[in-house]
C-alpha cells in the first residue's frame, strides 16, 4: 500500500532524522525508500537489454513512466548459460521496482548511460589508464558478467547503511527484502567470475581477478570512506578469519557486509563528487537526497 500525504506529513515532522553523512539533510524513511530506486532502474535496463535487447519500455512500461530511454543499451552476446541468469535478474530488478512504488510515490526512470563509452570509462579510471581496445561490456560474457561486478555491490550496500536509519518496521522490511535478493545477485555474479578468476580477458593480458581487484580499488577510492569493497583475491590477512585469500563474498574482518551512505554511492554512480551528475546519471539521480546534495551544495 502507498504511504499517502498524510504519513509522509508525519514523517516528516515526527520522526525526521539527522543523517550523519550530511548534516544538512534531515531524511524520512519514504526519502530512504525512494534513493535507491535510481539503482533498482540503472541495474533493471542493464540486465533486461543485455539479455533480451530492450528494456523496462517493453517489459513494463508503466514503471518507467516516461521517463528518458538509457543512453547505449544494447543486447549483449552471452552463452546461453549467463543469458539465462540475467535475464532472471532482469526481472527480479523490475519487481524491486514495483515493490518500491507500491510502497512510496517514487519517480520515473531517470536519464541512464549504459553504453559501452560509460563503462569503458570506469574501466580506464579502474585501472588509471586507458585499455586498448576500448572495453566493451556488450562483446561476450566475462565483458558482460565484469560490468555487472559494477552495480549490484554498490545497491546492497546502499540497503545495508539505509536499515538502521529506517524507523518503520514496513520500510525495514522492505529494505531486507531487497537486500536479501540483491546480495545474492552479487554473490552469484562473484561466484561466476571467481571460477574464472585466473583466465585473462582477452585481448587484455589482465585476468579477470585483477579486473575485480581494481574495480573495488576504484570504488573505495570513490567512496573515499575506506575500505567498503574488495575483489576476488585479498591478502591472506585480509581474508575470511586470516586464513584464506579467495574472496568469493567480500565482508569485513567478521565477514559482515560493509554499509554505504547515499552520499558515497552517488560519487561511485557519477564517477565523482555527489553532487556533481555524470557517470551512469548524466543528469543526475532523483529523489530529495540526491537533490537536496546538489541544492545544499549550490546553496
Amino acid at each position: 500500500m502507498l504511504i499517502h500525504i498524510s504519513s509522509i506529513a508525519f514523517l516528516l515532522t515526527s520522526l525526521l532524522i539527522p543523517i550523519s553523512y550530511s548534516s544538512n539533510i534531515n531524511i524520512t524513511d519514504v526519502d530512504l525508500l525512494e534513493f535507491p530506486l535510481n539503482l533498482e532502474y540503472l541495474e533493471a535496463e542493464f540486465f533486461l537489454f543485455g539479455a533480451t535487447g530492450h528494456g523496462l519500455d517493453v517489459v513494463a512500461p508503466e514503471l518507467a513512466q516516461g521517463g528518458p530511454p538509457p543512453i547505449g543499451a544494447k543486447m549483449a552476446l552471452l552463452d546461453t548459460f549467463t543469458r539465462d541468469v540475467i535475464f532472471q535478474f532482469a526481472l527480479q530488478e523490475v519487481g524491486h521496482i514495483r515493490a518500491i512504488k507500491s510502497t512510496v510515490k517514487g519517480f520515473p526512470r531517470p536519464l541512464l548511460n549504459i553504453s559501452k563509452e560509460s563503462f569503458a570509462q570506469v574501466m580506464n579510471n579502474a585501472f588509471e589508464k586507458p585499455l586498448y581496445p576500448t572495453f566493451d561490456p556488450y562483446a561476450n560474457s566475462i565483458n558482460y558478467l565484469l560490468a555487472s561486478y559494477i552495480i549490484p555491490y554498490v545497491g546492497l550496500t546502499g540497503y545495508v547503511g539505509a536499515i538502521p536509519e529506517l524507523q518503520e518496521s514496513t520500510s525495514k522490511k522492505l529494505v531486507a527484502s531487497l537486500l536479501a535478493v540483491e546480495s545474492g545477485q552479487d554473490a552469484v555474479i562473484r561466484t561466476l567470475l571467481y571460477e574464472r578468476r585466473k583466465l585473462k580477458v582477452l585481448p587484455y593480458p589482465i585476468t579477470v581477478e585483477e579486473f575485480t581487484n581494481r574495480i573495488s580499488m576504484l570504488r573505495n577510492k570513490l567512496g573515499n570512506k575506506g575500505v567498503k569493497d574488495e575483489g576476488l583475491e585479498v591478502p591472506i590477512s585480509q581474508g575470511a578469519e586470516g586464513k584464506v585469500s579467495g574472496n568469493v563474498l567480500a565482508g569485513d574482518k567478521n565477514s559482515l557486509s560493509y554499509s554505504r551512505t547515499p552520499e558515497e554511492i552517488l560519487r561511485i554512480v557519477y564517477g565523482r563528487y555527489e553532487i556533481v551528475p555524470g557517470g551512469f546519471f548524466p543528469k543526475g539521480a532523483d529523489g530529495r537526497i540526491a537533490k537536496c546534495l546538489v541544492a545544499t551544495s549550490i546553496g
